[in-house]
C-alpha cells in the first residue's frame, strides 16, 4: 500500500517551496546511486525504503527525510559495514545540498557573517589574512575541491564533524568536510600554494589529519591550533597559584588541554611565615582548579576543561590526591573533573619493591626534589630522611596500595617514571621534566617562566598499504616509502603551526619558538594488522610494529634536518642529546633494525645542520579524529567486535568491519552469530564454527596478554622521543595483577607505564534484547572452510637497506589507495543494546569522544 506522506522541498536556488508526494521508486533510485563501490545484493535497498516509508509522517521536508534515511541505514550497520558508508553518503548529500556554493563563495559568506545576537561590526569568523589569501587564489583554491571525497567517511564520522568541527552560521552547518580540509591547509600553509595542495590532498584522502583545535581554529580570527599545554606552579604563594590559575583559564578558553604539576606546593599543616599559621595543603587549592575547569571549557563550550595534575609520591598530601577522584567520601575533598598522574621516582618503585619505607615530605622544608632525578634525587631524598625531615613515615607498600585501590575504582593516577622521562629525553640539557600532559605522551620541559606546549597530528596507517602482484597473486605490503614521504609532509606541518598559531599566554611562544617541539602520532594500527590479517601480539605485527615507528621517526629526524638547514636549528639544540649524536633509540641502548642503513649518515647530517624540532613523535590518543577517518584509536587493539557508542553527537552502533567480512565468506554471518557475540560483550572465542585463526585474528583487547602489549610499547618506545599514551586493560583487575603490569612496564623501560587502567568491571553494564534461542543455534555451527575468506593477506617482504636519498624532496600523494574490501550482510530484526566497555577518558561528560589531546 502507498503512503500518503508529503514531501515539502525548499527549492533553495529560487527560494520556492514545493509539496511533492513521496515515491518509494525515486528513493530507491537515490540509495542505489550512493551505492557506487558498496556490494548492492548485501545491502537490501527495497527492505530500507520500505522501513523509511513506514515511519515517515504525512508531511516531512526533504532534510528531515535525508535525516530518518540516514538514521535507518545506519542502524543496519551490525548487518554489513557498508551501511556505515551508505549512510554517511546520505548525510553529505543533505549537506551538499544545503552548502551549495564554491569554496570562495562559502568564505565570503563566512566572513561577512554577524551571529544574529551580536551587532559587532569588527566580528568575524575568519582572519583576514586567510580572507585575503582565498579572495586573492578563489579559482585555483575552488579547483582543489574534490567533493566526492566526502562520500568516503562514515556516518559515524559526518556526525562527528557535524557535532564539533565543521564552521557554524546561526548554529546551522556552513561547511562541508572537504572546505574544512582546505580550511585547515590555507590555515596552515596561507599563501603556499603548494603546500597547501599538499596539505588538502592528503587529508581529504584520509592518509593524516591534523589535531582538534587545529581543526577547530585554523582560518579563525582565534587561531588557536596548539593542542597541549605543560605548566610550571610558578610559586608556592598565593600570588603564584592564582597567576598559575589564570593561565589555565586562558589556555582552556583557547582550546587546550592542560598539565600541571603541584610538586612545590607545600603539603597540610606545613608553616606560613606571612600569617603565622599553617597551609590547607594542596585539597582546597585543587577544588579552585576543578571549578575553573567546569567553568572555563574549550573553546567556547566545543568540549569540557581538561586538566591533569602531577604530582610525586613523597609529597605530604599524596594520600589525599589519590581520594580526589572517588565516588565516595566527603565532597569538600572531591575533584572528580580533575585528572592526576604520579610522577614517579625509580627510588619509589624499589622501595616497594623491596618492602622498604617510603617518607612524605613538604616541599617548602625538603626543598629541590622535584628540581633533580636520578642519582642525584637519590642522594638528596636520602638526606633528608637522615636529618628527620619528613612529615609522614609509612611503609612504600602502604602508599603502592592505596594507588592501586585509586586505580581500580577511578580508572587513575596515570603512571609516569620521572626517570625514564629525563633520562630518554632530547631536552634533557634544559633541566628536569616535571610533568605530562593530559593524555601522558607529551614529554617537555616546563618551567615559571616556560609553559611547555606542543602540535599534534595523526598518520592512518592503514591507508599506507598497497596491494602488488606476487606470483599472479594479489597480496598487501605496506608501502614504507610512502609511509616516510607522508610523515615528513606532516613534519613540516606541524612546524609551521608553531609560527601561524596564536598563544594564549606568552609564556608558551616563549617556549614553543624556543624548543619547537612536535608531536607526530598514529592511529588504525590495530585496522593495519587486520587487513594484513596478522594477529595483534603475532611475531609479525610486533616486527611490523617495530618498523612503522623506525620509519616515522627517520622521516621525522629527515624532515626536521631539511627545516634547520632553510630556517636553522632550534634555539636551544646546543647540548641536546642530538646535538651529539645520540638520539632516541641510542638512549634506550638500542641498534635499529637494517631497515634504513644511513642512520650513522643522519646523526653526522644532524651535528652538521642541526634539528629544527627538539622532539617529534608522541603517539596520543586520536579519540575524535579516528571517528572523522573511521579508523581504531591510535595504537590500541579492538576493545569490541560490536557494541554501541555514546558520543556528544549521539549514539552510534559500531562494529569490526573486516570481521564481518570474513564471517560473511564464511557463510557464518547471521542472526544466531549475531546474537552471541552481543551476549558474549562483543567476542567471538566462544562461538563454533568459527576457525581458529579467525578468533585468534579477533581477539578483543580484553584476550590479548597485557605483557604483549607493554611489549609493543616497549619495541616502539625506542622510536618515540617524547611518550605514548598507553592504557592497561585488565577484565577483572586484582592488586597482584595490576602490580605486575606496572613492575613490568617500568622494567621495560617505558616513560608512560599507564595512561589509563580500563576494566571491564568498572564500566556500565551490558544491556541488550537478544534472541536467546537465535543466539543457541550457533552450536550447531560446522567448522567454516578458511579458504573461501576473500579478503588479500600479507607477503613479508625483504625491506632490508632501503636505500635513501638525503635531502629528498617530499613525494606528492597523488595516489588513490583503495584498501577496503568487499561488502557483506542480511538483516535480522533483533533488537538489542550494547555498550562499549572503554568507560575512561579525559572528558567525563563523554569519555568516548575525548577531544582534549585527540591527534
Amino acid at each position: 500500500m502507498e503512503t500518503n506522506t508529503f514531501i515539502i522541498i525548499d527549492d533553495l536556488r529560487v527560494g520556492e517551496t514545493i509539496r511533492e508526494e513521496f515515491k518509494k521508486e525515486k528513493i530507491l533510485i537515490f540509495l542505489e546511486d550512493l551505492c557506487y563501490g558498496l556490494d548492492k545484493s548485501q545491502l537490501y535497498l527495497e527492505n530500507l525504503v520500505d522501513d523509511v516509508a513506514k515511519g515517515l509522517p504525512e508531511e516531512v521536508t526533504i532534510e528531515q527525510l535525508y535525516v530518518f534515511m540516514a538514521e535507518v541505514v545506519a542502524s543496519r550497520v551490525i548487518y554489513h559495514p557498508d551501511y556505515a558508508l551508505l549512510a554517511g553518503r546520505i548525510e553529505v548529500k543533505k549537506l551538499h545540498r544545503k552548502i551549495t556554493y564554491s569554496f570562495s563563495e562559502n568564505v565570503e559568506r563566512l566572513k561577512q557573517y554577524k551571529p544574529n545576537r551580536l551587532k559587532l561590526n569588527d566580528y568575524s569568523l575568519l582572519s583576514d589574512q586567510f580572507y585575503e589569501v582565498v579572495t586573492k587564489n578563489a579559482s585555483f583554491l575552488n579547483n582543489l575541491i574534490d567533493k566526492s571525497r566526502d562520500f568516503e567517511l562514515t556516518y559515524f564520522g559526518i556526525k562527528t564533524l557535524e557535532n564539533s568541527y565543521l564552521l557554524r552560521m546561526n548554529d546551522e552547518i556552513s561547511e562541508t568536510p572537504q572546505f574544512m580540509f582546505l580550511r585547515v591547509a590555507i590555515g596552515i600553509h596561507f599563501d603556499n600554494l603548494d603546500a597547501v595542495m599538499e596539505t588538502y590532498d592528503l587529508m581529504s584522502q584520509k592518509y593524516f589529519i591534523h589535531a582538534s583545535p587545529t581543526l577547530y581554529n585554523s582560518g579563525s580570527s582565534f587561531n588557536y591550533l596548539s593542542s597541549c599545554f605543560l605548566l610550571g606552579m610558578k610559586d608556592d604563594s598565593i600570588d603564584g597559584i592564582y597567576k598559575t590559575l589564570h593561565e589555565t583559564a586562558l589556555i582552556s578558553k583557547a582550546s587546550g588541554g592542560i598539565g600541571f604539576h603541584v610538586h612545590n606546593i607545600r603539603s597540610s599543616g606545613s608553616f606560613i611565615a606571612s600569617t603565622n599559621g599553617t597551609s590547607n595543603g594542596l585539597v582546597p587549592m585543587l577544588r579552585v582548579f576543578n571549578n575553573t575547569a567546569r567553568y572555563v571549557d574549550q573553546g567556547g563550550g566545543k568540549r569540557p576543561g581538561a586538566f591533569a595534575v602531577y604530582i610525586e609520591p613523597w609529597h605530604g598530601d599524596i594520600f589525599d590526591v589519590l581520594e580526589m577522584r572517588k565516588n565516595h567520601g566527603n565532597e569538600e575533598h572531591r575533584t572528580r573533573d580533575l585528572f592526576y598522574g604520579l610522577w614517579i621516582p625509580d627510588l619509589f618503585m624499589k622501595r616497594v619493591k623491596e618492602d622498604k619505607e617510603w617518607s612524605l615530605f613538604s616541599p617548602n622544608v625538603a626543598t629541590g626534589l622535584s628540581d633533580c632525578y636520578g642519582d642525584e634525587f637519590v642522594e638528596l631524598y636520602e638526606r633528608y630522611e637522615r636529618e628527620g625531615l619528613a612529615v609522614e613515615t609509612v611503609k612504600a607498600h602502604k602508599l603502592w596500595m592505596a594507588i592501586l585501590e585509586s586505580q581500580i575504582e577511578t580508572g587513575g593516577p596515570y603512571m609516569l617514571y620521572k626517570d625514564a622521562c629525563n633520562f630518554k629525553s632530547n631536552q634533557k640539557n634544559l633541566g628536569t621534566i616535571k610533568s605530562s600532559n593530559l593524555c601522558c605522551e607529551i614529554i617537555e620541559y616546563s618551567s615559571p617562566e616556560e609553559t611547555a606546549c606542543c602540535n599534534l597530528g595523526s598518520l592512518a596507517l592503514p591507508r599506507f598499504l598497497k596491494t602488488v602482484l606476487i606470483r599472479d597473486e594479489e597480496v598487501l605490503e605496506i608501502d614504507f616509502a610512502k609511509l616516510h614521504s607522508v610523515t615528513k609532509v606532516l613534519i613540516k606541518n606541524l612546524n609551521k603551526v608553531i609560527d601561524v598559531t596564536k598563544y594564549p599566554i606568552e609564556a608558551a611562544e616563549r617556549s614553543n619558538k624556543r624548543h619547537r617541539p612536535l608531536a607526530l602520532g598514529v592511529q588504525g594500527l590495530a585496522d593495519l594488522f587486520l587487513e594484513l590479517r596478522l594477529p595483534f601480539d603475532s611475531p609479525e605485527a610486533r616486527t611490523l610494529n617495530i618498523q612503522v615507528f623506525e620509519t616515522i621517526y627517520h622521516a621525522a629526524l629527515e624532515a626536521s634536518i631539511e627545516l634547520s638547514i632553510v630556517e636553522g636549528p632550534y634555539a636551544s639544540f646546543e647540548g641536546s642529546p642530538a646535538s651529539k649524536g645520540i638520539l632516541q633509540y641510542d638512549l634506550w641502548d638500542h641498534k635499529p633494525s637494517e631497515l634504513y642503513d644511513d642512520w650513522d649518515s643522519l646523526k653526522e647530517n644532524i651535528k652538521s645542520f642541526g634539528l629544527r624540532n627538539s622532539l617529534l613523535v608522541a603517539p596520543m590518543p586520536t579519540a575524535s579524529t579516528s571517528q572523522i577517518l573511521g579508523f581504531n584509536e591510535c595504537f590500541e587493539p579492538y576493545t569490541s567486535n560490536i557494541y554501541n557508542r555514546r558520543v556528544l553527537a549521539g549514539e552510534y552502533q559500531v562494529v569490526n568491519k573486516y570481521l564481518i567480512k570474513d564471517l560473511i565468506d564464511l557463510g557464518l554471518w547471521n542472526s544466531a552469530t549475531r546474537n552471541k557475540i552481543i551476549m558474549d560483550n562483543g567476542s567471538i572465542q566462544d562461538i563454533p564454527g568459527i576457525p581458529d585463526e579467525i578468533k585468534k585474528l579477533y581477539r578483543t583487547v580484553w584476550e590479548i596478554s597485557q605483557k604483549g602489549i607493554i611489549d609493543m610499547a616497549a619495541d616502539r618506545g625506542k622510536f618515540i622521543d617524547q611518550s605514548q599514551s598507553m592504557n592497561v586493560h585488565l577484565k577483572d583487575p586484582t592488586y597482584g595483577k595490576l602490580t605486575s603490569c606496572h613492575f613490568y612496564a617500568w622494567e621495560k623501560g617505558l616513560k608512560t607505564g599507564m595512561y589509563y587502567l580500563r576494566t571491564q568491571s568498572a564500566s556500565k553494564a551490558i544491556q541488550f534484547t537478544v534472541d536467546l534461542e537465535e543466539a543457541k543455534k550457533v552450536k550447531n555451527n560446522a567448522i567454516a572452510d578458511s579458504s573461501k575468506l576473500k579478503r588479500k593477506r600479507y607477503v613479508e617482504v625483504d625491506h632490508v637497506s632501503v636505500k635513501r636519498k638525503f635531502i629528498a624532496d617530499a613525494v606528492k600523494a597523488n595516489q588513490d589507495l583503495s584498501i577496503y574490501g568487499t561488502p557483506e550482510s542480511e538483516p535480522s530484526e533483533s533488537q538489542y543494546s550494547i555498550y562499549d566497555s572503554t568507560p575512561l577518558s579525559c572528558n567525563i561528560d563523554d569519555p568516548d569522544s575525548c577531544q582534549s589531546c585527540s591527534g
